[in-house]
């Protein structure tokens, strides 16, 4: 995006159902567990780059052996700074111990990080610190095997609090209140009091402890474990976790709010966010690879029997809809599709601002992720053009000309690659005076490919805050001479925070909120504003289930028109020569290209879970307080 957003994070479990040796004959490594985790893990680097993580479980390892390792960075590559880690340390044990080259058994025993459990994690920082203890996975250690619990997960809570609160009523006292911590107590906890139950029940059956051990692992119901942990969870979430027996599991909210989708045959199971992802690293089809159903969990038993059951009773569905617009990787089938269709449905308001003259305009995209829609996008316009000719050909009839009917073929869209990232371009100068001429060249131009008063029509995948955009992005377009030029977001106007898990926390930071705030100030409509807040102030000790989004309220007394013509003056620098104006994907359109992901709550503030409406409210108060924090 021109405006970077964040979000967290990417998931991979796998779960390897053959003894190590079986991928050592077949695939002539007892390393391919590792060697696809890492696949797995760049093939979704787009989903975090401020930091990564890796664990491993071995099962049935001796009394004293090692079973689980783990390994996080935050350096500036992470995925390729932990796997460089990793492969130091199995080159060194092989290198000092030649009798392990070609026994497994010995290689397992003693290298670490070759498992049949392995969990990947990348993620980006979206708020807080972002040091190596924010990275997941999340280790929960003690010395009962069963009770060892790894946790990652791409999730955002909105309850945390409540949360914490609860594991203070059970009586722990948890170290911090991230929600991560939190999650991780409270799954643990059930995993406490499930363990000790068995053991209490396995000895009244007279097994000694020794003996109780494997049956505590062959009779533990992960199912029930996280229908207990998960029953006060407000939030979007995929959650992975392993236990130190070797059991594991991914849970989706019941909202189906954060992706997850899951493979399986007799060698292996793979979860991951992106669909796409397990389909490269393991040459699968599409057809192959399944979508986890929300409120259900992927639970695979140590001995790998692998079942998908309902943990939470599924909610409307709301995927997200940026996963399709801007986050998932667009090699997605389903993915590919949407995002062309989003370029497609927005033509109609191209045409008419450019008042259907493509002779005379250039279509171009910035970024690169935006290359789909804008596909789509062109192919419309194609098609426009080729019902245009056909009546034109038609009126003339029979007797036309062959240089009237060249005349006619001629017109066609003009393509141009009009933008160019300078990515090695760093604006390290923190003054403001000085870094602005620095924001100003992060983009470069491809001069004359834009004749001197022609339209320049420009598509992202979402106009967010806008900053790129009037810093930069048009001041350098404006090079060009164009007479007109229109902005086009394949996604509609951001209006609302998001609290699952996209760093969108501030409504103040959102030009769409920025537009409609003047135009309340331009229609003497503040007094409106100022009842807004107080509605919300009132409902801060109201329960979950009861409370109102207030701030629809907001933008009600304005068309999607109004605020989109506003963000154009807004962002409009006050040097340029070319009239701007800003055109934004329609809600109807969205749900139309996006049919399956009809999540949209900040486009339209219907938030999935009452948390989202807590913090919504809040949302407002902080702006309208001036307090500079985030809602969540």
């Amino acid at each position: 995006m021109s405006d970077a957003i964040k979000h967290e994070c990417g998931i991979s479990l796998i779960r390897l159902l053959k003894p190590l040796d079986y991928y050592k004959e077949k695939y002539g490594s007892i390393f391919y567990g590792v060697n696809k985790m890492y696949l797995m893990m760049e093939k979704q680097h787009n989903r975090g780059q401020d930091g990564a993580g890796f664990a491993s479980i071995k099962l049935d390892m001796a009394a004293g052996e090692r079973y689980m390792s783990r390994v996080r960075s935050v350096e500036s590559q992470p995925i390729q700074d932990i796997f460089a880690q990793i492969n130091e340390r199995i080159n060194t044990a092989l290198k000092d111990n030649p009798e392990y080259i070609d026994n497994t058994d010995l290689q397992k025993k003693n290298i670490p990080y070759i498992g049949e459990v392995l969990l990947g994690h990348v993620r980006y920082g979206t708020f807080g610190k972002n040091s190596i203890e924010s990275v997941h996975p999340f280790l929960r250690q003690n010395n009962w095997m069963h009770r060892n619990l790894i946790v990652a997960g791409n999730f955002n809570m909105t309850n945390v609090d409540e949360l914490f609160d609860n594991l203070i009523q059970l009586g722990q006292h948890p170290k911090e209140m991230a929600d991560t911590v939190t999650v991780m107590e409270k799954i643990g906890h059930f995993l406490d009091d499930a363990v000790a139950k068995l053991y209490r029940q396995i000895k009244k059956e007279g097994f000694n402890k020794m003996e109780a051990s494997p049956l505590i692992a062959e009779r533990l119901k992960v199912s029930k474990i996280l229908k207990k942990a998960a029953k006060n969870w407000d939030g979007g979430y995929t959650m992975a976790g392993m236990f130190g027996h070797g059991d594991s599991f991914v849970l989706r909210d019941p909202s189906g709010i954060r992706p997850a989708y899951y493979f399986k045959n007799d060698e292996v199971v793979v979860v991951a966010s992106e669909r796409a992802a397990i389909q490269t690293v393991f040459n699968v089809v599409y057809e192959d690879v399944k979508e986890l159903d929300p409120g259900n969990a992927i639970i695979i038993k140590k001995n790998g029997t692998v079942n998908t059951t309902e943990i939470l009773e599924p909610r409307e569905r709301k995927a997200c809809s940026f996963e399709r617009i801007y986050f998932s990787r667009g090699s997605d089938k389903e993915i590919y599709q949407e995002r062309k269709e989003l370029g497609k449905l927005i033509f109609p308001q191209i045409l008419t601002a450019i008042n259907g003259d493509i002779k005379n305009t250039v279509f171009s995209y910035i970024p690169n992720t935006a290359e789909t829609s804008y596909l789509g996008m062109i192919k419309e316009a194609q098609n426009y053009l080729n019902k245009k000719k056909e009546e034109q050909i038609l009126k003339l009839g029979p007797n036309i000309t062959r240089e009237e009917l060249n005349k006619i073929l001629d017109v066609r869209p003009r393509i141009e690659k009009v933008a160019i990232k300078d990515a090695k371009l760093r604006t390290f100068i923190t003054q403001d005076s000085s870094r602005d001429d620095l924001v100003a060249h992060v983009y470069d131009i491809s001069y004359g490919s834009v004749n001197k008063n022609d339209n320049l029509v420009i598509i992202d995948d979402s106009i967010v805050r806008g900053t790129t955009l009037k810093k930069s992005i048009l001041r350098i377009l404006d090079r060009l001479s164009p007479r007109k030029i229109i902005v086009v977001s394949s996604a509609p106007q951001i209006r609302y925070p998001d609290c699952y898990g996209i760093d969108m926390a501030k409504l103040e930071d959102f030009i769409a909120f920025k537009a409609a705030l003047e135009l309340h100030k331009e229609q003497n409509s503040m007094r409106q504003v100022e009842e807004i807040y107080h509605k919300c102030l009132e409902q801060i000790q109201t329960a979950d289930k009861d409370i109102i989004n207030y701030v629809k309220d907001f933008y009600q007394p304005f068309s999607a028109a109004q605020i989109s013509k506003k963000i154009g003056e807004l962002l409009s620098p006050v040097d340029i020569k070319a009239e701007v104006e800003i055109i934004y994907q329609t809600i109807e359109n969205l749900h139309q290209a996006c049919p399956k992901n009809l999540g949209d709550w900040y486009f339209t503030g219907d938030y999935p879970t009452p948390g989202g409406r807590r913090v919504v409210n809040r949302a407002f108060i902080n702006f309208y307080e001036g307090k500079n924090e985030r809602a969540y």
